[in-house]
């Protein structure tokens, strides 16, 4: 049954644990003994146990490892506190000690097989400007049942809660999939006159209208019936687990699914990785480990948060065709008064298309001509709207023009 899938995947991965280890001590032993082989066994010796001990995946967040940050001409210590937190996920703080007041900003990661760390690089450049705080989401396989659901509505209820612990007027940032509750949690909040509705709405490759120019993604998830996707992807969380017996969309069935998307690229990258330690160029080898580490690190989507979203987001369009619900209430995006909305796609995004974003600046019709920005940036992909050189050097800088425009 598809449903024990996990469970055999986990027994796998807890039976192959001692080769693994096995390899580790005996990298480390090969490290410390005098070389009394030529080098070039020694490389292949080391590089073949290396990629024995990385032969796995990992369900615990990595480090976000920001210590610092230069703002003006002063570096500033950072240090993580959590602000509020539930069983789903906490409210992290990157808190500049002694640090100068700057706009607040709750960057707002996805559940999509990842941690929040997939946006570290975001976050370092942000804090430059910022008071940065992030949705910390945790992992539902570890996670008890008698916590409970979550679900769409329990995401977008989680941003209200969050914002409301940020104080009047804080900004918001959404990347990539929760957009769509980054909005409708930015209409509630705008009807109900909240006091910590968002000044500005940053939407960033996020899925709003889906019928647009559809990708691979999009097409897939119209082409089967949402049964299944039930039926199919649907899990139990392995009995070894703290939340044992809870049904998810398990994070290696979505990482297996990312790879299966550029197998070659992912192929040769772990060639590229055992000639550099074959080699002993430490530097690239090192820069495709750190990669990995990140990349491996996997973490389950609840089912009925992962089956809502297929089904109102990808299959029903219920947002843009104004049948979106939150807790019962109807989310009308004309709701939004006095925010600045702004909206980022890349030109090579084929995950979330050109024009799948920008459809936020026409159901947002009561924002304010001179509040909205729209950038379609040149030459990225999906990943590089939030991420490396283009993002630092051309998006960063009309983000952060933007947000203090409007603080």
């Amino acid at each position: 049954m598809m449903s024990m899938l996990y469970q055999a995947f986990q027994n796998q991965m807890d039976l192959t644990e001692p080769w693994r280890a096995g390899a580790a001590s005996a990298l480390k032993f090969l490290n410390l003994v005098p070389q009394t082989m030529s080098d070039k066994v020694a490389g292949r010796l080391a590089a073949a146990l290396e990629l024995i001990t990385r032969a796995k995946l990992t369900y615990t967040r990595p480090p976000y490892g920001i210590h610092s940050v230069q703002v003006g001409n002063r570096e500033f210590k950072i240090t993580e506190e959590v602000i509020y937190a539930t069983p789903f996920g906490s409210l992290l703080h990157f808190k500049k000690d002694d640090g100068p007041e700057q706009p607040r900003m709750l960057l707002v990661a996805p559940m999509s097989g990842h941690f929040a760390t997939l946006l570290r690089g975001t976050v370092k450049t942000l804090l430059q400007d910022h008071d940065v705080y992030i949705t910390d989401w945790h992992n539902p396989r570890d996670i008890p049942l008698q916590h409970g659901r979550f679900g769409l509505d329990d995401y977008t209820d989680h941003l209200i809660r969050f914002l409301g612990q940020l104080g009047p007027r804080p900004h918001m940032v959404a990347i990539c999939q929760p957009s769509v509750s980054a909005l409708a949690a930015a209409a509630i909040m705008c009807e109900d006159n909240h006091p910590s509705r968002p000044a500005t709405l940053t939407l960033m490759a996020g899925p709003i209208d889906t019928r647009i120019q559809p990708t691979k993604v999009n097409e897939f998830a119209k082409s089967r019936p949402l049964k299944w996707f039930e039926t199919h992807l649907i899990n139990y969380v392995p009995v070894q687990c703290k939340g044992a017996f809870r049904k998810v969309y398990p994070g290696f069935v979505q990482l297996a699914a990312f790879v299966s998307m550029n197998l070659e690229r992912h192929i040769k990258q772990h060639m590229d990785l055992h000639n550099h330690l074959m080699k002993g160029e430490k530097e690239k080898a090192d820069l495709i480990k750190t990669f990995y580490d990140e990349y491996f690190a996997v973490m389950d989507l609840t089912a009925e948060f992962y089956i809502e979203t297929v089904r109102d987001v990808f299959q029903d369009h219920l947002l843009p065709l104004g049948k979106m619900k939150f807790r019962g209430r109807t989310v009308d995006p004309a709701a939004i008064r006095r925010m600045g909305l702004m909206t980022v796609e890349g030109e090579r995004d084929d995950i979330c298309s050109i024009g799948q974003t920008l459809a936020a600046q026409e159901l947002c019709t009561n924002v304010r001509a001179y509040r909205r920005v729209h950038h379609m940036q040149a030459g990225v992909g999906h990943y590089g709207v939030f991420s490396g050189k283009k993002w630092n050097n051309e998006i960063y800088p009309l983000l952060r023009d933007f947000v203090h425009v409007n603080s």
